[in-house]
């Protein structure tokens, strides 16, 4: 085989591992990672050796990383440019903005449509699969920056009302994202005109959550 038939040979390759992971990602979005089967996306991905998704990707573990990973190098690149711009003395909204955003500025950047907010609450909400978004996507140095500088200037919360709130905040930053793109996907009446606009309510949001005060 000639380098050039390597080369295209290759590039083929590439082309079908692209095709099914975006269908993988709308299928789990729109009926859950177990509700969905290997054949059913070489299937939808107009593959027609029915095994192509295990040739290309093994388990459907090794397919939910990929696709987690499709994104969180795109997202992760966003936030270090925004951690960079931060000011020499960020605040408890600063903080969050460079949290929240890079999501939201990635998926307005690769949308409409869009499925990975919906996928990721998928993950998040199943014990089995939420490992593989902590291991890929909560683990970065700069999201660990990020969760110190915010740890460090919240209030100072008793620890049971900081888990707590922390939970909450997950919730909130998990499901409204979500929320807001299946909106978008079904046309219906959406409470923000953009996913920066979504971005900014849901800091605002979160700023309310983690400021307010504390009753016994």
């Amino acid at each position: 085989m000639t380098a050039a038939e390597k080369t295209a040979r290759a590039d083929r390759a590439g082309a079908t591992r692209d095709v099914i992971l975006a269908t993988a990602e709308r299928l789990f979005a729109e009926h859950g990672v177990f509700g969905v089967s290997n054949r059913q996306i070489s299937e939808a991905a107009g593959q027609g050796n029915n095994a192509a998704v295990g040739y290309h990707f093994g388990t459907k573990t090794d397919l939910v990383r990929a696709i987690v990973r499709r994104h969180t190098d795109q997202i992760e690149q966003l936030r270090v440019r925004m951690l960079a711009e931060l000011g020499p003395e960020p605040d408890v909204r600063d903080w969050l903005g460079v949290l929240i955003r890079p999501q939201a500025e990635h998926l307005a950047e690769i949308g409409p449509p869009t499925w990975f907010a919906r996928f990721s609450a998928q993950l998040m909400t199943d014990p089995g699969l939420r490992q593989i978004m902590v291991e890929e996507s909560l683990t970065s140095p700069s999201l660990q920056q990020i969760i110190d500088g915010l740890r460090g200037g919240l209030p100072d919360l008793p620890p049971p009302v900081r888990r707590e709130r922390g939970d909450m905040a997950r919730l909130l930053m998990v499901h409204l994202l979500a929320e807001y793109e299946r909106d978008l996907d079904a046309g219906t009446p959406v409470a923000r005109a953009s996913w920066q606009e979504t971005a900014a309510g849901l800091i605002d949001a979160l700023v309310g959550l983690w400021t307010a005060p504390v009753t016994s």
